[in-house]
């Protein structure tokens, strides 16, 4: 990580972003205001071990879709973490993390960031119970959404106790503080975003995204129009 970060609280925001879109900028956005984060690292996925078939796109047209997608965004930076191995193994997320934590100035927190459905699906990642302690998590959810599902989604051996809630310091974004602790007593924060009403499905997004070019129309209620742009002049997702 760069030096002049030193200090400062960085989220780490995983994915396939295939598409990068507007779902994705709502989370993020949330979260920096939220939890008052200075630095969100957009990092694109080269081989999700959990998705064999690999991503629709390409990593290389992910990652330029995804830097048209957060550029002028204070804060929003694409990393190239998870970019493919050159042996072609899988990307975990818990190795990407241990890297960029190491990578830290003094006094720097390292967060990661992820939608509701992505952690749904946590128990099922390599060292999922210890992915918590290397980065505290930071999760979207949407209205409605019960804790309690949450908690049922928890790694094997993590347990989790409420805690608290309010609105970050000069901001109206609502932060619902809880706390896991893992079969050794050890401890660390987890936040929850509980209100954002957004999709951040990229399979439904992709579907609509064919209707909506298909169409002629911008798709700018789904996507940035800088990658509608570049969906269109490459020819993806058709």
């Amino acid at each position: 990580m760069n030096e002049e970060r030193s200090g400062r609280r960085i989220g780490f925001f995983g994915g396939s972003f295939d598409p990068p879109h507007m779902g994705h900028l709502a989370v993020a956005r949330a979260a920096r205001a939220g939890l008052g984060l200075d630095t969100i690292l957009f990092t694109p996925v080269g081989a999700q071990p959990l998705k064999p078939g690999g991503a629709t796109a390409s990593f290389e047209d992910r990652a330029a879709m995804t830097r048209l997608a957060i550029a002028g965004e204070p804060g929003f930076e694409l990393s190239l973490a998870d970019a493919p191995k050159p042996s072609g193994a899988p990307n975990y997320t818990l190795d990407t993390l241990i890297s960029l934590r190491a990578g830290l100035a003094p006094g720097g927190t390292l967060f990661c960031l992820m939608g509701a459905d992505a952690f749904l699906g946590l128990k099922d990642w390599r060292g999922a119970d210890r992915i918590p302690f290397v980065a505290p998590l930071i999760v979207a959810s949407r209205p409605g959404q019960a804790l309690e599902g949450l908690e049922a989604a928890l790694p094997l051996g993590l347990s989790m106790e409420s805690g608290g809630s309010g609105d970050a310091a000069g901001s109206d974004i609502e932060v619902r503080v809880s706390v896991l602790r893992n079969a050794a007593g050890d401890s660390t924060p987890f936040y929850l975003l509980p209100g954002l009403d957004v999709d951040v499905s990229a399979s439904e997004i992709r579907r609509q995204v064919q209707a909506v070019l298909g169409s002629g129309q911008a798709g700018a209620a789904l996507l940035p129009e800088a990658v509608a742009g570049y969906i269109r002049s490459h020819g993806l997702y058709q």
